[in-house]
């Protein structure tokens, strides 16, 4: 079968093409560049835990060693701290790194895979599709046509893929801009993010706005002042004179040296695709949506884009198509983003309007300080991961479904496990294979020999249940998970959604759970017929 064919070589293409092929699809990565990226000290990205252990997984690499997790996070107003959070193993800290540390980590785990071909100076200017595949044709030095079975845009907010396939990209331009320098220097405050509004050295004006400090590796801090609106030019001597101001205000009066290391405007557009897939063509990261007002990160949802799309195109390159399966990339992810517009849409005009009674209510600047936090920590309507709570994949009631503490369609708590060979492995490690993954909860199998248990009690029941099942799963065991009594079985996505929760083994209903999330039965049965037997021996297992 032809490759899955990746329009874009930035983050968001390059992890796509390493999920896919660690599910062993090959694809082709259209890059539009000479296949290495250009460092830019001013250009970061903050990943929160489900995304950096997304591109760990896929790489092999600890990403820790290449940016800085911040020991805390204060909120302040004019002198007043507002609010403070210090990180631990159970709110663990976002990681800040530059952005080309992060291409450069995923390039180099490309390189390595064989199942993987990068087409420099290919710039993608034509495609075509029909019931069989997708050919797109590239114009550079290596000017061709290549074939596929799909073909994903993860080419950039002016994505020449949504463009050829005419899909609209409404939403609001310029919904905040801010001027942009990274440099060297100490602060008081270590490894420590800060969120600074009204400091007291802008003391009035639309230009009082608010300053952000993030650091990275190596005594490295970005900052990022909010600009009023309108397009006024932003000179290399306003950028000094922020610099300058900001230090010594933060060091009560005394400029501290520093080395400035790069400097920029970022301007944060939010908009919406209409569609996300047309046939066999679809649409990921900033070719799909723009957000990022409020501390919020549109590359971390690109990332996530990534991982929803790659196990169901995986499914669908090796079993045949299943179109609500594929259907269902839209209907999730497009949702989560447009929440976290709405979300933003409906908290700017409290934050960014000023003035007016709400500026005399008690606590309504902390309510406010709050709010822009949720952005930054990803927290909250703004900033949380999203969950499909209302995803056409979530099957219908089920007899022996139980609540638990992760509720359907959101991610599942990263908990230790312990895998098929015996050894103890956390949850997250099992994601991205492709596979189905069956949680039984079982107090007291961790002290135990695997070899004593395995044989034991209700395994061999659900071990064959397992086995039945439309779609290969693994089954694991966990001694304990939020919310969860003994003997519950959780049914999880290979991108780490929880299906369902059962009480007990109940064959019948994983069978059916298993069904719905893989979106059906298969359109098309021509490659890998489908196992008509295989619910019978999961209800024969019932009984």
């Amino acid at each position: 079968m032809d490759p899955v064919i990746v329009a874009g070589a930035g983050p968001v293409g390059l992890t796509l093409a390493l999920a896919l092929a660690r599910q062993e699809v090959p694809c082709v990565v259209l890059d539009e560049g000479p296949g290495k990226d250009e460092p830019r000290a001013a250009r970061t990205v903050v990943l929160r835990e489900d995304t950096v252990a997304l591109v760990e997984r896929l790489t092999g690499v600890r990403l820790a060693g290449l940016g800085c997790r911040w020991a805390g996070w204060r909120s302040m107003r004019r002198k007043q701290v507002t609010r403070e959070v210090e990180f631990d193993d159970a709110d663990p800290a976002p990681l800040h790194l530059p952005q080309h540390e992060l291409t450069g980590v995923l390039r180099t785990a490309l390189a390595r895979e064989s199942l993987v071909k990068v087409a420099v100076d290919s710039r993608l200017d034509g495609i075509e599709q029909e019931r069989s595949g997708v050919t797109a044709h590239t114009r550079g030095p290596g000017g061709t046509w290549w074939r596929g079975s799909y073909l994903v845009g993860c080419d950039g907010p002016r994505s020449t893929v949504r463009k050829l396939q005419d899909i609209r990209f409404p939403g609001r331009t310029a919904v905040e801009r801010y001027a942009v320098a990274t440099l060297r220097t100490e602060l008081p405050w270590t490894d420590e993010a800060l969120l600074h509004r009204m400091p007291p050295w802008r003391t009035s004006g639309p230009s009082a706005g608010e300053v952000v400090g993030r650091p990275l590796a190596d005594g490295v801090w970005r900052l990022d002042w909010l600009l009023p609106p309108g397009k006024d030019l932003v000179t290399p001597e306003l950028l000094v004179n922020r610099v300058r101001e900001t230090l010594t205000g933060w060091a009560e009066g005394v400029t501290p040296s520093y080395e400035l290391l790069d400097t920029g405007v970022h301007t944060v557009h939010h908009r919406l695709a209409r569609r996300w897939r047309v046939g066999r063509v679809f649409l990921a990261g900033d070719a799909a949506h723009l957000l990022g007002a409020l501390g919020t990160q549109g590359l971390e949802e690109g990332l996530r884009d990534a991982d929803n799309l790659a196990w169901k195109l995986a499914l669908a390159w090796h079993h045949g198509p299943r179109e609500a399966l594929l259907d269902s990339y839209q209907e999730e992810r497009r949702s989560v983003i447009a929440a976290r517009l709405r979300a933003a849409d409906q908290v700017l005009p409290l934050l960014r309007g000023g003035g007016g009674l709400r500026s005399y209510v008690p606590g309504s600047s902390r309510g406010h300080d709050a709010l822009l936090a949720d952005g930054h920590l990803g927290r909250g309507a703004l900033g949380a991961p999203g969950a499909y709570a209302d995803s056409p994949l979530t099957p219908g009631p089920l007899a022996g479904e139980t609540a638990v503490g992760t509720p359907p369609g959101s991610p599942v708590a990263d908990v230790r496990v312990t895998a098929e060979d015996g050894t103890f492995v956390r949850l997250r490690d099992r994601l991205g294979r492709g596979s189905l993954l069956v949680v039984l909860i079982a107090p007291g199998t961790g002290v135990w020999d695997r070899k004593h248990w395995v044989t034991a009690g209700i395994m061999p029941r659900l071990a064959a249940a397992v086995t039945a099942l439309p779609h290969r799963a693994e089954l694991l065991v966990a001694e304990a998970y939020p919310g969860a009594a003994a003997h519950t079985v959780l049914l999880v996505r290979p991108d780490g959604h929880l299906v369902s929760a059962f009480s007990g083994v109940r064959p019948a209903d994983l069978y059916a759970a298993a069904e719905a999330a893989l979106g059906g039965a298969a359109t098309d049965t021509t490659d890998t017929p489908r196992d008509e037997d295989a619910e019978a021996r999961a209800a024969a297992g019932s009984r």
